[in-house]
């Protein structure tokens, strides 16, 4: 399988990982992103050092960053902790939304049996808080595309809280109540925009991937690529 790199040195590498491909997986004979990247690494420099540093759901595409020595990782995940990786996501809801930008604060609560998470009150036991702000950049019939910033990552974050506000995402067969956007193989969701620090060269730096999918390309003219990131990756 061809991985798009977007950028690569000595200490990290930056790429898009496909809708449907899961980032590691323990199955035998599956193809997860830290396979294939070990085994880019070794045609093409002998060293396979991957170092897992985030992660995002199997059905969700977009930007990731991985480590290619464990000091970059342990900067990488240093940053993860302390908030100063950021990360944004393109997101296709559907239905017409209330409201158009906003701030969704909830307590989240894992079921590992079903591999699903429900909103559920605070202070309810094993419940996490989950924070997210939304913006919605552009509309069609039936559908929004959401630009997302991710504050805190729990386990389906995104695809629970929009269905909470009553922006369930296409194609999600999880939090996705009704018929609407069922058509499309894959959740509606990119990890659009990834920014942070460069572990060595201490440079803030940001990559965007643009997403792919029928659905995305009805909102094509929106997802180009902003002055912002650009002047970070000069």
């Amino acid at each position: 399988m061809e991985i798009d790199i977007l950028y690569e040195d000595g200490q990290l590498l930056v790429c898009r990982k496909p809708a449907g491909v899961p980032v590691q997986s323990g199955k035998v004979g599956q193809k997860d992103m830290v396979s294939i990247l070990r085994n880019y690494r070794n045609g093409k420099e002998g060293d396979t050092y991957i170092g897992l540093v985030h992660r995002l759901d199997q059905p969700v595409q977009g930007v990731m960053v991985f480590a290619k020595t464990k000091m970059a990782a342990a900067g990488l995940s240093r940053q993860i902790t302390d908030g100063r990786m950021k990360k944004q996501y393109l997101a296709v809801t559907c239905g017409k939304p209330m409201k158009k930008q906003g701030a969704l604060v909830d307590y989240l609560l894992k079921d590992g049996r079903t591999n699903t998470s429900s909103i559920v009150p605070e202070g309810t036991k094993g419940a996490k808080r989950a924070e997210l702000r939304y913006r919605i950049i552009a509309e069609t019939p039936g559908y929004a595309l959401a630009e997302i910033d991710l504050l805190t990552g729990r386990h389906h974050q995104i695809r629970v809280q929009m269905a909470g506000a009553g922006m369930p995402l296409a194609g999600d067969r999880k939090y996705n109540l009704s018929d609407a956007g069922q058509t499309e193989k894959y959740v509606a969701l990119a990890a659009h925009r990834l920014s942070f620090e460069h572990p060595v060269l201490k440079k803030e730096i940001c990559f965007e991937g643009k997403p792919e999918g029928a659905i995305f390309k009805k909102f094509e003219s929106f997802q180009e690529k902003t002055d912002e990131c650009k002047n970070l990756t000069e």
